[in-house]
C-alpha cells in the first residue's frame, strides 16, 4: 500500500563531501510534495551517515554489509511507501520544481514505467544521460585500446543521442542511474535492480527489462538536476574501474545477447575470485 506520492532513495558510500548539499536541496521539495526521503548508507568510513542523520525528515538505513549499488538501492525500495520511487545519486542537487515535474509527468503518462530528469554538469551544460542501448561491438571496443577512436565516431554520437532533439520529453532506451524514477506498478511487475551487478550496467539492465515488460522509458527535461559528476579517464587498459565495468557488461551480455549459447548461464558469476576481489576493493565513493 502506498501512503505518499514519492519515495526518494539516496545511496551513499563515503560521500560526506556531497550528501549535505544533496539533502539541503532535496528536502524542501520533498516536504512540499509530501514525499519521503530514505538514505541508505553503505558502511561509510566518513561522516556520511552522521550528516544524513542530522536532517529532520530523513530515514537513515545502514546496509547490513558492504554491498553494491543495486543491492543498496533495493534495500531502500523495499521499505519505500511511495507511488513512485526515485533513485538519486548523492552527488546531485535537485533544481527548483524537479520533483514536482517528475511526479506530474508520471501521473499524466500511465504507460511510462521509468523516467529520468535532465542532468546538468556543475557549469550548467547538459550531461548526456539519455542513451541508446549498447551494441555488442561497441561494448567490446569500449574496453580495448581502440576505444579512443570510438569517442568521436558517429556510432558513439548515436549511442549518446548527441544529435537528437532532447528539449521535450521523449521515449529513450535507457537512462543514467544517477536519476531514475520508477512507477510502483512497473517495479512490482518487472522486479527491482539485478543485484548480480555490483556497480555499473544495472541501469541498462533495468531499462531493458522495463521495455520487455511493456513499459515505456522516458527522458523528462522539464525536471533538471545538477550532477556533480567528474568523468574518470581510464588511461590504463586494466584499471579497477574498467575491470568492474567489464564484469558487469559480461553479465549483461550473457543475459541479453548470449542466452542461446550453452554453458553461459549466470550461476556462479558473483563467486569468481577476481570479481570478489574487485568488490571488496572498490574506491571510496564509487557506490
Amino acid at each position: 500500500m502506498t501512503i505518499c506520492p514519492l519515495s526518494i532513495i539516496v545511496v551513499t558510500h563515503n560521500h560526506a563531501n556531497y550528501i549535505y548539499t544533496c539533502l539541503r536541496a532535496l528536502l524542501p521539495q520533498a516536504k512540499a510534495l509530501g514525499a519521503e526521503v530514505i538514505v541508505v548508507d553503505n558502511r561509510s568510513a566518513d561522516a556520511s551517515a552522521q550528516i544524513a542523520a542530522g536532517f529532520a525528515g530523513v530515514r537513515l538505513l545502514t546496509a547490513p554489509q558492504r554491498q553494491g549499488f543495486a543491492a543498496n538501492s533495493n534495500t531502500g525500495m523495499a521499505v519505500a511507501q511511495g507511488r513512485y520511487l526515485l533513485l538519486l545519486n548523492p552527488d546531485t542537487e535537485v533544481l527548483p520544481g524537479a520533483l514536482a515535474a517528475l511526479v506530474a509527468f508520471m501521473d499524466a503518462h500511465p504507460t511510462v514505467g521509468l523516467c529520468g530528469a535532465q542532468l546538468l554538469y556543475p557549469d550548467g551544460t547538459v550531461q548526456p544521460s539519455a542513451r541508446r542501448f549498447p551494441t555488442p561491438l561497441a561494448a567490446l571496443v569500449r574496453r580495448t585500446p581502440l576505444r579512443v577512436f570510438l569517442r568521436s565516431s558517429t556510432a558513439n554520437r548515436r549511442h549518446l543521442m548527441l544529435d537528437d532533439d532532447l528539449n521535450a520529453a521523449r521515449p529513450v532506451d535507457w537512462l543514467l542511474g544517477a536519476c531514475m524514477c520508477v512507477r510502483r506498478a512497473a517495479l512490482d511487475r518487472v522486479g527491482p535492480l539485478d543485484e548480480g551487478y555490483f556497480l555499473y550496467v544495472e541501469d541498462i539492465d533495468w531499462a531493458r527489462r522495463m521495455h520487455q515488460g511493456g513499459w515505456q522509458v522516458y527522458y523528462v527535461p522539464q525536471a533538471q538536476i545538477k550532477h556533480h559528476h567528474l568523468a574518470v579517464s581510464d588511461r590504463r587498459f586494466l584499471s579497477r574501474r574498467t575491470l568492474i565495468h567489464t564484469a558487469s557488461m559480461w553479465r549483461y551480455a550473457r543475459k541479453f545477447w548470449l542466452r542461446w549459447l550453452p554453458g553461459l548461464g549466470l550461476q556462479g558469476y558473483e563467486a569468481t575470485a577476481w570479481h570478489a576481489t574487485l568488490l571488496h576493493n572498490t574506491a571510496s565513493g564509487d557506490i
